[in-house]
């Protein structure tokens, strides 16, 4: 690993979305640490990348739902790093597996299980993992937090039936993108003023596992 580097883990790093990015930080030089729920799939992507001849990307284990997960992540940091630059919340959960498409409109029939599974992911995880790691971040002389957001969790495309948003009304999904919103304004709030800056982004529906072959991007 790069020592000196700006340093940034990327959660849910080993596909789709999250594994380019981890790539293009690492080809501007940043020690990534490319993140993933299952090890062997975060030491398969980051193998991917240093075949590219990308060396500064370092797989670890990372089930953002998971406080023991979070705990060894970020003692990781402390002990190699002893700072963080750049917090990269890309994991994400549209549907939890075996219950559909993102597609499905299924607002009155929503169930607990779905709430609570995609809002464990998308919504209380990232508070969880993103506080945790402040004290770090605080440390960096310039800090950035990204939060993989979604238009999806707009309430005014949703409430004008904007057809950039038809396609779906799956609400667990939706609602936590709109919290993930406004975490990130509420969170850029409280930091005003410090070495640190929030930002929620919309990268757009990406051929991805989670956006399927139906995207357009």
């Amino acid at each position: 690993m790069q020592t000196g580097a700006k340093v940034a883990p990327v959660t849910g790093g080993n596909r789709g979305i999250g594994f380019e990015t981890a790539r293009q930080l690492a080809e501007k030089g940043l020690a990534v640490l490319l993140a993933s729920r299952n090890l062997e799939e975060a030491e398969h992507a980051a193998a991917i990348l240093e075949d590219e001849g990308l060396t500064t990307v370092s797989p670890v284990k990372l089930d953002i739902t998971n406080s023991a997960n979070r705990d060894a992540v970020s003692q990781l940091i402390a002990r190699q790093f002893g700072q963080l630059d750049v917090l990269l919340n890309n994991a994400g959960v549209a549907t939890p597996e075996g219950t559909g498409t993102v597609i499905d409109r299924l607002t009155s029939g929503t169930s607990l299980e779905e709430l609570r599974l995609v809002f464990e992911t998308n919504g209380f995880a990232v508070l969880l993992l993103t506080g945790q790691m402040l004290s770090l971040l605080r440390k960096s002389s310039g800090a950035r937090i990204v939060n993989v957001s979604s238009h999806l969790g707009s309430l005014t495309l949703h409430a004008r039936n904007d057809q950039a948003v038809a396609y779906t009304k799956r609400y667990a999904c939706n609602a936590s993108k709109a919290a993930l919103n406004l975490f990130t304004i509420q969170l850029a709030q409280e930091l005003e003023g410090t070495n640190i800056k929030v930002n929620s982004i919309h990268p757009g529906w990406v051929k991805t596992r989670l956006g399927t072959d139906a995207a357009p991007l």
